[in-house]
């Protein structure tokens, strides 16, 4: 393509410190966000904002260790603010539209060359002579405006589109919710029941776990619980069908233990390579991904021997995301409960991905949320969690729930993929947008 210059024509770099400028103190600390671009900063600012770079409509800053993954931004007219010292600041002259370089460095051309450029072997950083070496296809201003002109006639098309996958998205979640709730409530079995009247009720299911417990009390394997307060009918949410019964959690329960202190646990006992930690932040759809950064060796572990997870038993969010659970399997058997998480012991009478249902539907989250404690974070404590009240249903029933809800959800996990596809296809499009102008054009040109 003829039309393709470097950058370096085209650039100026700023550096305008704020101990320059009048009342800089007064001026407000902006950075850079790689969704927002030009934005409020989050992040501590300096006490001392002497060495602060002034940024004004029309200028770019970028983060040069992270602008690979688009932390680049443009500000807006009658915008001024100062930014880090550590960011570099730069402008364009009059034969280069900002707008389209800005679109340019964000799209995978552009991305690909700022990772070709960049420097440095752990932790590469783009240097402002190394975005100067970037090539760009660069054509006639007139050119230029031609193509922002039929971004933006693309935009609105883009829009709807978004918007149309943020509704599908917000229906999908709401029919995932009402397929648990449909569950909890009996409703998904109500043909199951009537082919299956003599099955054995939820109170005699309560009997045989208050046996259960009873018999590892004597053994000496759980201590004896204090009682748990009698369920009012101020409580009871909704009606259930016949032969199930409200319990509180903490009666399906034969163990449940919070993970180790923080201070149990320190950067220096972490080892590439060992057995794995389960946070919440491990935990996505009710599956674990271990995180190679948290992991301890064999001799931490005896250490924290109580906290070692079996396979069976079923690890929840401690905070944050109450949401968060996953029952051990095979592969984490052996691995150690987070500091941030609960691990429970499920009578050997229950169906584990049945309490998985339960524990991930809107009602128990409701319920959870509601009573969690802390201001900018929700936590669970075990009161919370052993007066939670549960929809227990006979055990062959909970079993019939489960396949009647994993059907339903798999035609879910469907509906998602062609949303995900959908929005591909919609990010898709604003680049090969850019991509088509500048190829057209550069054949006129």
């Amino acid at each position: 393509m003829g039309n393709i210059k470097k950058l370096a024509q085209f650039l100026q770099k700023k550096s305008i410190r704020a101990e320059t400028i009048p009342d800089y103190e007064k001026i407000v600390v902006l950075g850079v966000s790689n969704k927002l671009g030009i934005t409020t900063t989050d992040h501590k600012k300096s006490k001392d904002l002497s060495k602060y770079q002034l940024i004004e409509e029309s200028d770019f800053a970028y983060n040069p260790y992270r602008i690979n993954v688009g932390f680049i931004g443009l500000v807006s007219d009658g915008i001024r603010g100062l930014v880090s010292p550590a960011y570099v600041v730069f402008s364009t002259n009059s034969k280069l539209l900002t707008q389209l370089l800005l679109d340019f460095l964000k799209s995978r051309e552009g991305l690909f060359q700022i990772g070709k450029y960049a420097r440095g072997t752990v932790r590469k950083a783009l240097r402002f002579e190394d975005l100067c070496q970037i090539e760009m296809p660069i054509p006639s201003l007139k050119i230029q405006h031609n193509i922002l002109k039929k971004k933006l006639s693309i935009q609105s098309e883009v829009k709807i589109l978004e918007d149309e996958i943020t509704s599908q998205q917000i229906l999908l979640k709401k029919l995932r919710q009402a397929i648990l709730q449909e569950a909890i409530e009996g409703k998904l079995t109500v043909d199951w029941r009537k082919q299956n009247p003599e099955v054995e009720p939820a109170s005699k299911l309560l009997s045989r776990i208050q046996a259960e417990k009873e018999h590892l009390i004597k053994a000496k394997k759980i201590k004896k619980q204090k009682p748990l307060p009698l369920i009012t009918a101020e409580e009871v949410p909704f009606e259930l069908p016949k032969g199930w019964a409200w319990c509180r959690l903490g009666k399906l329960l034969t163990k449940m233990s919070t993970g180790p202190f923080g201070s149990m646990l320190h950067k220096s006992d972490y080892v590439p390579n060992g057995i794995p930690l389960i946070n919440p932040t491990n935990i996505r759809g009710n599956s674990i991904y271990p995180d190679q950064k948290m992991m301890i060796d064999e001799n931490t572990k005896q250490r924290l021997s109580k906290y070692v997870l079996n396979k069976g038993t079923i690890v929840i969010a401690r905070r944050g995301d109450l949401s968060k659970c996953a029952i051990i399997g095979d592969k984490e058997n052996g691995w150690l409960c987070g500091t941030g998480s609960f691990f429970l012991q499920l009578s050997n009478h229950l169906n584990k991905k049945y309490f998985i249902r339960v524990f991930t539907s809107s009602y128990f989250q409701k319920l959870l949320v509601g009573n969690s404690i802390g201001q900018t974070m929700s936590n669970l404590n075990q009161k919370i969690l052993n007066e939670a009240l549960y929809a227990l249903p006979p055990f062959a029933e909970q079993k019939a729930i489960v396949t009647k809800v994993e059907k339903l959800l798999t035609v879910c996990d469907q509906l998602e993929q062609q949303i995900n596809s959908s929005q591909v296809h919609t990010e898709q499009l604003m680049q090969s947008v850019l991509k088509e102008a500048f190829q057209q054009t550069d054949k006129q040109h």
